[in-house]
């Protein structure tokens, strides 16, 4: 029989709305990050780097950019004959066909498959979020005070305790109260959605639980343990961790990279990032161009001015555009003489000539207020902008737009334009 210490489940189902129409068409873990990578790329490299070498990836929302790019896991040395990387979509079961309908159903789900291992420990991991984790750390601080379940846990500005589930420990680490979102949270120690199960214990919990409608970790597995007396452990983190759930918190991640010395470094030795990268030629800079603190991807072509961007692979920069403070994606063509200002641009997004981004004053978004802020423009992907139109702040456009869709060529700050359909 296979038996492996500790394997890893990835939740990746998710659709992360709360990035508008950058995920409309893509799960959130397959979003660009950094120029050229993928937001899962860091929990499956994390995974490696740790040592564990059986990953399940939970896929749900728009899994096929996903699935293409872990593919077999040969860039994160996860392509083995026993463990590797497993993509786990919900199934066809005989008595009943369900969708993973919360964290704790989706592993649930897949209990035959974490039986296939014999784990003594199972690490569930979320794949929406930027850090570096030596799970194996943890792996020995969960083994030293014989815990049942140990959360990952780091502490947060108390102002913003109450978005997080939150953990009051003893002065041993043991978890005496956990509270999912608290009010008025007591304390900042806050769960960073990373935990290490014993098996025996999350096979019982998720038995016991597995009626409970949307099963979550949060609101029913970690409250269920501990009702039960199990032991549970905060092991604290003080590294860098983003949850890039948000387009600002996304913007700020990305543009945190070209810093001086940046605070999460790319260009570690000893801890890579692994990614399934294209075979494309170099990038090409032109000599009217002009390059201040950017990340350019390979296969660009930069013909304009870049300052503080990330710009991913196979990019063009047309003659005499400026794009300033802005995340341009795989595959974008911006036209010649135009200006970005504070842009995110997702993937195969063509701009003709002359546009204007990032013009006039804040206002709030018509449709959404509390995604598209932070004066950011947001683009989806395989979206047009035609030549000379100009688009304001805290705006969001998706699908093929036409000249007569701006009103007197402008997209004001605040507005949206959402069109059905795209090119193929």
């Amino acid at each position: 029989m296979i038996k492996k210490e500790m394997i890893a489940m990835l939740l990746a189902g998710g659709q992360g709305s709360r990035l508008g129409v950058l995920t409309a068409k893509v799960a959130k873990p397959a979003v660009a990050f950094g120029g050229k990578y993928r937001i899962i790329d860091f929990p499956l490299s994390n995974c490696i780097n740790s040592g564990i070498d059986t990953v399940g990836v939970l896929t749900q929302y728009q899994p096929l950019r996903l699935n293409t790019h872990i593919g077999i896991g040969i860039p994160w040395d996860l392509d083995r004959n026993i463990g590797g990387v497993s993509i786990l979509p919900p199934y066809e079961k005989s008595s009943n066909s369900e969708w993973y309908t919360g964290t704790a159903n989706a592993i649930y789900q897949n209990l035959d498959y974490m039986e296939t291992f014999n784990p003594d420990y199972v690490l569930i991991l979320s794949g929406d979020h930027i850090y570096k984790m030596d799970y194996e750390v943890m792996l020995d601080f969960h083994k030293e005070n014989h815990a049942d379940v140990t959360i990952a846990a780091m502490p947060v500005p108390l102002e913003e305790a109450s978005r997080f589930g939150i953990v009051i420990t003893d002065d041993d680490n043991r978890i005496t109260e956990f509270e999912e979102k608290p009010e008025h949270p007591r304390s900042n120690l806050a769960s960073m959605g990373i935990y290490i199960f014993s098996w025996p214990v999350l096979k019982d919990a998720l038995l016991k639980l597995s009626d409970q409608p949307g099963c979550d970790f949060g609101k029913h597995i970690i409250p269920y343990c501990h009702q039960n007396d199990k032991r549970l452990f905060a092991y604290e983190y003080n590294g860098y961790w983003k949850d890039v759930g948000t387009l600002s918190s996304y913007w700020e991640a990305n543009m945190e990279l070209i810093d001086i010395i940046p605070e999460f470094n790319l260009y570690e030795e000893f801890w890579k990032i692994y990614t399934n990268s294209d075979i494309i030629p170099p990038q090409y800079i032109s000599d009217q161009s002009v390059i201040e603190r950017s990340i350019i991807g390979d296969g660009a072509e930069i013909y304009g001015e870049v300052r503080n961007c990330v710009i991913s692979s196979g990019v063009t920069i047309g003659k005499g555009t400026v794009v300033r403070d802005s995340i341009i994606m795989k595959d974008v063509t911006i036209g010649e003489h135009c200006v970005v200002d504070k842009a995110i641009i997702a993937e195969n997004v063509t701009v003709g000539d002359n546009v204007t981004m990032g013009i006039g004053s804040e206002a709030p978004n018509c449709l959404r207020p509390d995604i598209y802020n932070s004066g950011l423009v947001t683009i989806g992907e395989n979206s047009v902008i035609p030549s000379g139109v100009q688009i304001g702040k805290n705006t969001a456009i998706s699908g093929v737009t036409m000249k007569e869709d701006y009103e007197n060529g402008v997209l004001e700050s605040g507005g949206a334009l959402v069109k059905a359909g795209d090119r193929s």
